[in-house]
């Protein structure tokens, strides 16, 4: 029973993560090409097609596991490549790009739970998806905005940052993702906040 139950849940959860993941890389190329920066566009990445945006591990493996395991809601999608000094703004700019990802999965958290708290309907599998919405998208806000490299969230911090703050972000950014595994092995142990 358990089993599935938990099946289904991987079934709803993954076209939700991936429809959410493409808006939010989606977003992050849009913000870099207005700010100045067209690397992405040419890159093909202003495009809600999930296949432009996947990464096999920390797209789909890595947050099923979590959903399996109990643990929070995290992954990532490809990253998006953005030439920081070719943005408006300089740091500013850079803050933008970075935080406009995290931004849109907090708005998609928030139209799916306006629709779960006023759509009527007896659809347990239409709360059911709604309810991942909300749940998986403000996981996806929350750990996104962790000012830690490479996450969107470091963008925002290096926009205030003093020089010798910055550079320490810059050395454990060159760790590249070795330093975001150890960040998402710690974050799983403080298991899942948005848990019943």
């Amino acid at each position: 029973m358990l089993m599935s139950h938990n099946l289904q849940l991987v079934i709803i959860l993954l076209p939700v993560l991936l429809i959410s993941m493409s808006l939010h890389e989606m977003m992050h190329a849009f913000a870099s090409d207005w700010l100045g920066d067209p690397t992405a566009r040419l890159m093909g990445r202003i495009s809600i097609n999930p296949l432009d945006h996947i990464d096999p591990f920390f797209t789909v493996a890595l947050p099923v596991l979590m959903l399996l395991s109990g643990g929070p809601l995290i992954g990532a999608a490809k990253p998006v490549q953005v030439n920081f000094n070719r943005l408006k703004y300089g740091e500013f700019g850079g803050a933008i790009v970075g935080m406009i990802g995290p931004i849109t999965n907090l708005l998609l958290a928030l139209v799916a739970a306006f629709f779960y708290n006023h759509l009527t309907t007896s659809s347990a599998l239409v709360h059911d998806i709604l309810a991942i919405a909300v749940e998986l998208n403000v996981g996806l806000f929350i750990f996104n905005s962790i000012p830690w490299p490479p996450l969107d969230g470091s963008r925002l911090l290096y926009a205030f940052a003093p020089r010798p703050l910055q550079e320490t972000m810059e050395s454990i950014e060159r760790t590249g993702w070795m330093s975001l595994i150890i960040l998402i092995l710690v974050f799983s142990l403080l298991g899942n906040p948005f848990a019943h």
